[in-house]
């Protein structure tokens, strides 16, 4: 080690104990099974995904070193339990039996699991360059805020007295077990590029590029975390390094609008279409009615804020913290959407990714049309009356303030 990163490591292991967690090679484990593909989302068949998609040598690594080796080592996952704290009741003679009752084991059974989260055995070492050590403790400062936010804002509104984590709480993980990573689908926040670099990772493809979109999402190549047995997830959700991607909650809306009912969608039109347009539109066509085609971004609103809606929710417009479980699941790295470049990269760094591997860019879907940026998300949202925009930022304020972004509107309370 050179005597500026021993330095730098010296005067800022603050910062590097609160993030990353020592890479260490994955151990010989198997899931019971691969989770069942998600619905189908933009209404196409599966079928043919696999013969999209040329499979490179799925144990064959792209890095000759791999992650760090660590010869020997024998991870056990933690006991799962929940604790229960109680007052003292007496001392003296009682005191230990007292002390058994401040702290009072329940197990659980399948099919909740029951988590108290974070192993956090040691540390990645940044490989640090002279002159790069403001920017990357600035990173590290970035990511400690956003974690500090968010654990703050969850300890106010939710509570943590029993971390119940069920199945259904890590559905949307994405487990990729040679670089040890966790990773929490949000659709609309660059997700299927990162399951692309997920895959490459794992030895799937050799570039982000020929991965096709369909093949991203309906080629069941990447295992979800609900997919392993018990000690599986609990395994990994302790050992492993898990991250999500975050978005501006009305952008990330308008996005998924945009793409889900302006464009050609033969699931989403007349799943979620042709019942908007019955319940909210007067005097809607019989064409409109058939085909649920031409839905407005007020009758979408409408939709989202009717607590007797006439369809479900859809992962797409559903609440981050839902998705998630961030105040169940403690995220070791949060990135943002609006600064992917420098966030993904980062965290490519962190893990000792390929050099040659970096986020990709480019748009595979409407490539021909511009991304929503905040100034098309308040031309939508300028469609609605201020008390509708209200609603609809009362609708994902958890959202808003777990992830620190600001009122998208300046007459919003």
């Amino acid at each position: 080690m050179y005597p500026l990163e021993k330095n730098w490591l010296a005067e800022n292991q603050n910062e590097l104990t609160e993030l990353q967690r020592l890479r260490y090679n994955m151990e010989s484990q198997q899931p019971k099974k691969d989770c069942a593909p998600s619905n189908n989302q933009d209404g196409k068949t599966q079928g043919n995904a696999a013969a999209e998609f040329s499979i490179v040598n799925q144990r064959a690594s792209l890095h000759p070193s791999g992650p760090t080796e660590r010869q020997g080592t024998d991870i056990k996952p933690n006991v799962l339990f929940v604790i229960k704290d109680h007052q003292k009741k007496g001392t003296g003679s009682n005191s230990a039996r007292t002390h058994k009752r401040k702290r009072r084991f329940v197990i659980k059974k399948s099919p909740a699991l029951i988590a108290i989260n974070g192993s956090f055995p040691n540390l990645s070492i940044l490989k640090m360059e002279e002159g790069s050590d403001v920017k990357w403790k600035s990173l590290y400062k970035t990511q400690r805020e956003r974690k500090r936010i968010m654990r703050e804002t969850c300890s106010k509104y939710k509570s943590n007295s029993k971390r119940i984590i069920t199945p259904y709480h890590v559905s949307r993980i994405f487990v990729e077990d040679k670089y040890r990573i966790l990773y929490c689908e949000v659709p609309k926040a660059g997700c299927s590029n990162w399951k692309r670099v997920l895959m490459v990772l794992n030895g799937l493809a050799s570039s982000t590029r020929v991965i096709q979109h369909n093949t991203v999402h309906y080629g069941n190549y990447l295992k979800r975390l609900d997919g392993f047995d018990r000690k599986g997830i609990n395994y990994r959700l302790n050992t492993y390094t898990k991250m999500l991607f975050v978005r501006e909650p009305f952008e990330k809306l308008v996005s998924a609008f945009r793409d889900k009912f302006e464009h050609p969608n033969n699931y989403y039109h007349p799943v979620f279409g042709r019942p908007i347009i019955s319940r909210y539109r007067v005097n809607g066509t019989k064409e409109a009615l058939r085909t649920g085609s031409g839905v407005k971004f007020k009758e979408f609103i409408q939709y989202l804020l009717d607590v007797h809606r006439p369809v479900g929710m859809d992962i797409h417009w559903d609440h981050i913290n839902r998705l998630c479980s961030p105040c169940m699941i403690d995220y070791d790295f949060i990135g943002k959407f609006e600064t992917m470049e420098e966030d993904a990269n980062f965290f490519l760094h962190l893990i000792n990714a390929p050099q040659n591997l970096t986020f990709p860019r480019f748009k595979d879907r409407h490539s021909d049309e511009e991304r929503t940026t905040t100034q098309i998300m308040q031309q939508y949202f300028t469609q609605l009356s201020p008390a509708q925009r209200q609603r609809s930022y009362d609708f994902y304020y958890m959202d808003y303030l777990m992830f620190n972004y600001s009122k998208p509107f300046e007459d919003l309370y």
